[in-house]
């Protein structure tokens, strides 16, 4: 079965199918092979329509029936070129689309999971005894500063006596 019919069938594997959709890597790969297709068709066409051209002018006046002929076989090619350019502009805009949904995705799993660590990284932690930690630190550096201001005082030898 080729790309295109597989394409458009909607071929792919049973376990895509199964899971309600292809993932988005699996669809990624298939936009770029069709992307790829697409560019191969239309250097495919850009060589057709330099040879009609050619052609054109080899005919020239000589042969105006076949001039016109390579013209209008041109132009269809023109025409096909266009159409596909068109496909491959939107196939583009469409997996940058998907790049960027599945970028969001895994940034959004990813802080869910930050999020649940957390979760159990405070599930120990109660407010209350938090608060009253906070309160016996407190209480400790103020009992801290008390020493260290009776220490750095002078002993007061001398300071009684007025001369």
């Amino acid at each position: 079965m080729s790309k295109i019919s597989r394409f458009f069938k909607g071929g792919g594997s049973a376990a895509s199918k199964g899971r309600g959709g292809p993932s988005p890597q699996e669809a990624l790969a298939r936009l770029r092979e069709t992307e790829e297709m697409l560019s191969k068709k239309q250097e495919y066409l850009e060589t057709r329509i330099e040879r009609e051209l050619a052609a054109a002018r080899q005919h020239g006046t000589k042969n105006k029936r076949a001039a016109l002929q390579a013209l209008k076989r041109k132009k269809r090619y023109e025409k096909q070129l266009s159409q596909i350019d068109g496909t491959l502009s939107t196939i583009e805009f469409q997996r940058e689309a998907l790049e960027n949904s599945h970028t969001n995705t895994e940034v959004l799993k990813n802080m869910g999971y930050a999020a649940q660590a957390m979760k159990k990284v405070h599930e120990n932690m109660d407010l209350n005894k938090i608060d009253d930690l906070m309160q016996d630190i407190t209480e400790q550096q103020d009992v801290a500063q008390e020493i260290s201001d009776a220490i750095s005082n002078r002993a007061g030898f001398g300071d009684e006596f007025d001369e």
